[in-house]
Order: C-alpha cells, then sequence, then structure tokens
C-alpha cells in the first residue's frame, strides 16, 4: 500500500483528498503546514507528497527545499489560478508536478498514478532488497504486490513465489523439478507438468503476448528464466539479486 502525504492549511481540502485517495486504496497521512509536512517526511515511509504553495509558519516553496534535502519523493503542487510564478518557482527547486485549484478528482487521481509509477520505474522509495525491478515488472515483496507497467497484478501465492524467485535470479534457467524444491519447498517426483501449469497461468498474467513472452521464457532442455533489464535503486548502484543462486540446472 502506498502512502500519501496530504498538505494544505485548508482543512475542507486535506478531508475531501483523503476521501478521494482511501477509495483508491492509498493509506493517507494529514499535515497543515510545511513544517508538519517535514517531520512526516523524516518519520513515516511516505511515497507521494500533495502539498499546498500558501501555508503558515513554513510555506510550500521553502518546505520542497527542504524537503529535497532528504527525499527523492515525488511532489504535486497544489496550487491557486493565481500562483503562476509560484508554480514556475516551485518546479525549478524540486517538485514534480501541480494541479490548479478547484482540481477534478479524477485528474488528481491519474496524476498521483502517473508521479507513484514514475517513482518506481527510477528505483525510488525504499531503496531495499524487498523491492525486485525487472523491466517494466516491480515486485514489492513487503507489501506481497507486483505492479506490470504501472498497473497491479493479481497474483496466486504459488504464482507470487515463482515469480519472486525468477526475479531474484534473472537471466538464469532452471528445471521444473529446481523451481518445484524452490518454491514448495518439497521432494520433487513427476512434477513438470504442476510447474508448467503454473508458468502457464503466470504468463498469462504479466505477458501481453503469453505465446510469445518477454519476460517468462522457456529455454530448451532446461527449464525456464525471467529475462530483461535489471533496473537498479538510485542511491545504491548494486545488483537487486544479492541472494546466493542455489539449485542450478
Amino acid at each position: 500500500m502506498y502512502h500519501i502525504l496530504i498538505c494544505d492549511d485548508e482543512k475542507d481540502i486535506v478531508a475531501a483528498l483523503e476521501i478521494y485517495l482511501k477509495a483508491e486504496g492509498y493509506a493517507t497521512f494529514c499535515a497543515y503546514n510545511g513544517k508538519e509536512a517535514l517531520e512526516l517526511i523524516e518519520r513515516e515511509e511516505i511515497h507521494l507528497v500533495l502539498l499546498d504553495i500558501m501555508m503558515p509558519e513554513m510555506d510550500g516553496i521553502a518546505a520542497i527545499s527542504k524537503i529535497r534535502e532528504i527525499s527523492n519523493v515525488p511532489v504535486i503542487f497544489l496550487t491557486a489560478k493565481s500562483e503562476d510564478m509560484d508554480k514556475v518557482l516551485g518546479l525549478t527547486v524540486g517538485a514534480d508536478d501541480y494541479i490548479t485549484k478547484p482540481f477534478n478528482p479524477v485528474e488528481l487521481q491519474a496524476r498521483v498514478k502517473s508521479q507513484l509509477r514514475r517513482y518506481l520505474q527510477l528505483g525510488g522509495g525504499r531503496q531495499q532488497e524487498d523491492l525486485l525491478c525487472i523491466g517494466g515488472i516491480v515486485l514489492d515483496d513487503r507489501a506481497k504486490e507486483v505492479m506490470l507497467d504501472g498497473e497491479p497484478v493479481s497474483l496466486t501465492k504459488t504464482e507470487y513465489d515463482i515469480l519472486r524467485f525468477l526475479m531474484k535470479n534473472p537471466g538464469e534457467s532452471f528445471s521444473p523439478r529446481a523451481i518445484y524444491q524452490k518454491v514448495w519447498k518439497d521432494v520433487s517426483y513427476g512434477t513438470e507438468n504442476t510447474v508448467a501449469v503454473h508458468i502457464r497461468h503466470l504468463r498469462e498474467k504479466i505477458e501481453y503476448d503469453p505465446a510469445n513472452p518477454r519476460y517468462l521464457k522457456a529455454v530448451w532442455g532446461r527449464g525456464y528464466k525471467l529475462e530483461g533489464k535489471e533496473r537498479m535503486t538510485q542511491n545504491h548502484q548494486t545488483d537487486l539479486c544479492t541472494d546466493k543462486r542455489e539449485e542450478r540446472v
């Protein structure tokens, strides 16, 4: 679940945004000035910030400057139509986008979704090994969620476990027996068909053309592998797949 920080000194706007975002499945945190927003970003795991410009104590321009000292989390400014110069300044100092009040809920949700997708594709977020990114596939092992080109993918537990195992070993081929032993954690006798069925179902969910897969490929005489460009995080330019390679074919 993604965490969104809403910061605006108008409580009615904050309450309305909470309703829109929670309806889309996001968790929300609320602040009413830039100072409170900074404290929440330092304390909580935040994936996106909706930030008003005109606020008491610390306005949005000052807040975004401070945020960029500690985080690359995407920030969308909430602006009034008369704040054109502030929009430009905000984008200059590090905001990612802006939306003008009064905002359309559909447009707001689209901009939030777009920024979250971009953030993940660029390797933002936790910068931990439980976030695996290969091509357009993002597997969040903490949240047990899979995204394909920014869209959620619903997998069974077994399908998820197979995908996670292959994503931790990109480009390596594994026999059905090795996959069965790793995922089912059992001795594999006559398991080729069982694995093949799950691979077929998994392809139907992560491939646009399952007959010509771009990710989950068969290797003649050897088994299966997950192929694709492995993406690295911004802050840690190390391989996401640091687990010891086991059960080679």
